[in-house]
């Protein structure tokens, strides 16, 4: 099982630096070299670890094995993001296994450009248009389409084998991001964009069958997770409901149907679909029956931290909010004791799971993009090499404290992201389009059910309306193409 984390590792690793996610400890192996410091959040060591000389000697003959030789004139790829993927000194994280290849095989280092989660497309537009030559830039929901009609974005192939074996477990997933016959994002990664989080010592005070057991049994679906959920909440009880901000999306895409999708190169609303009709019907029902937390009586705040004091039952987010030391985990849940379980499907369907596109677009007018496909490269060996992932799971479990179940059921549920995804293209279609569904707030589109808003009276507002906008984009994008 340890072997098979390989579908996520470096992806985990390198996303550990993430705003949401805490500091990382300094491993005390006799394997590693480290220094310590102190953080002003929170009290842990900085990891400056480095990699003893044999597991450095086996990535260095993985490197020159895998990937192309190459010299790289301009050694410097700029990087503008909400965080920061190099060895960081408030999250304590180490070295990466991709940046390390990077910088042995290639000379290679990444410019680090901050910005924040509000301003990060604004602040790539200044330098876009300042011609600061930035490189490359998270692929998040929000990038594609619209970063290729607003002109943010080009087209990746020219600067990799798209057909080569490193790209071939990604290959469906590069094609969801397929425009006029071009592909604009290098997927590092497909993972599960959200894991469903329990507490065993609550599960085990309840008398709850353990749902891991469920889903190994074939039972673990939305009325397990739903009859779960009506025997613990009791709010005069202090036990609430489905909590924080990620529900809606995850339980939505479970039933596999997004809302808009890429079909044949061609965008397609899915709002009336018999899918996503099941999926929004039963959040509203989860309202109605009290099992949502009530967010207005907690003046809007969530309380991830209440899985650990026995007070929720499940908790919806992804993987990376566990990473770094426990002591910052905003659960609160010990590692032994902290269950990890894929986001159920509808009893009878696949395991459907909303799916991160671990990756980066490469900007227009960047200075260096072939840099920034050969890193990309080294991220795809890093997550397909056996060797190169095992020195990252050893990592992941020294320096996060992972245990090897929690790294056994993150990879199946990055197994079914990448057997069974689903990516919906809504947030990035338009600016216009994500306000009327995936945006616009707890009362609006998509997000309106989970809050107690009847899907039906909801998709006959905006349906006419977002097919309307999305044959726009669609015919921005097929012009740019002639």
């Amino acid at each position: 099982m340890i072997k098979r984390t390989l579908a996520g590792l470096a992806a985990v690793t390198m996303c550990a630096t993430l705003a949401s996610c805490g500091g990382e400890s300094t491993s005390t192996t006799e394997e590693v070299v480290s220094t310590a410091a102190t953080t002003t959040a929170v009290t842990v060591e900085v990891n400056t670890e480095t990699l003893n000389e044999e597991k450095q000697k086996t990535l260095d003959d993985i490197a020159n094995e895998k990937l192309r030789d190459v010299e790289l004139e301009n050694k410097t790829i700029k990087w503008l993001a909400h965080y920061d993927i190099n060895p960081n000194e408030t999250s304590g994280t180490s070295e990466s296994i991709p940046l390390n290849l990077f910088r042995t095989k290639y000379g290679g280092e990444v410019k680090y450009y901050p910005t924040t989660w509000d301003a990060r497309y604004s602040d790539l537009s200044t330098y876009v248009l300042g011609g600061e030559g930035i490189d490359f830039f998270p692929c998040d929901t929000a990038a594609l389409p619209k970063g290729i009609i607003n002109g943010m974005f080009q087209p990746v192939d020219e600067y990799i084998d798209i057909n080569s074996e490193l790209w071939q477990g990604v290959a469906e997933g590069m094609e969801i991001y397929n425009f006029n016959g071009k592909h604009y994002e290098l997927v590092n990664n497909i993972s599960a964009e959200q894991i469903c989080l329990y507490n065993k010592k609550t599960i085990e005070e309840h008398g709850f069958d353990d749902p891991w057991e469920l889903y190994e049994a074939g039972n673990w679906n939305w009325d397990t997770f739903e009859g779960m959920l009506a025997d613990f909440v009791d709010p005069e009880a202090e036990q609430y409901g489905l909590d924080y901000w990620y529900n809606e999306k995850a339980l939505l895409l479970s039933a596999g149907v997004p809302s808009i999708s890429s079909v044949d190169g061609k965008l397609t609303v899915n709002l009336m679909d018999p899918d996503i009709e099941k999926a929004l019907n039963w959040q509203y029902d989860l309202n109605q029956k009290g099992l949502v937390m009530d967010l207005a009586q907690f003046d809007w705040n969530v309380h991830p931290e209440y899985l650990g004091e026995g007070k929720e039952l499940f908790l919806l987010v992804g993987s990376w909010d566990v990473n770094g030391v426990p002591e910052t985990w905003k659960c609160g849940v010990a590692p032994e004791d902290l269950g990890i379980v894929p986001v159920p499907s509808p009893a009878g369907y696949n395991n459907f799971q909303s799916a991160t596109l671990d990756g980066w677009v490469i900007c227009k007018g960047a200075s260096n993009p072939l840099g920034v496909a050969i890193f990309a490269e080294c991220n795809r060996l890093a997550n397909t090499n056996e060797e190169a992932t095992a020195i990252g799971t050893q990592k992941l479990m020294e320096e996060s404290g992972w245990t090897e179940e929690m790294v056994a059921h993150n990879d199946e549920c990055n197994r079914l992201a990448t057997e069974f995804p689903v990516v919906d293209l809504a947030t990035g279609v338009s600016t216009d389009v994500a306000s009327l569904t995936t945006d616009g707030g707890a009362e609006i589109g998509l997000r309106a059910p989970f809050h107690g808003t009847p899907w039906a009276s909801t998709r006959d507002e905006i349906n006419d309306v977002v097919v309307m906008l999305v044959e726009e984009a669609d015919g921005q994008i097929a012009a740019m193409g002639e």
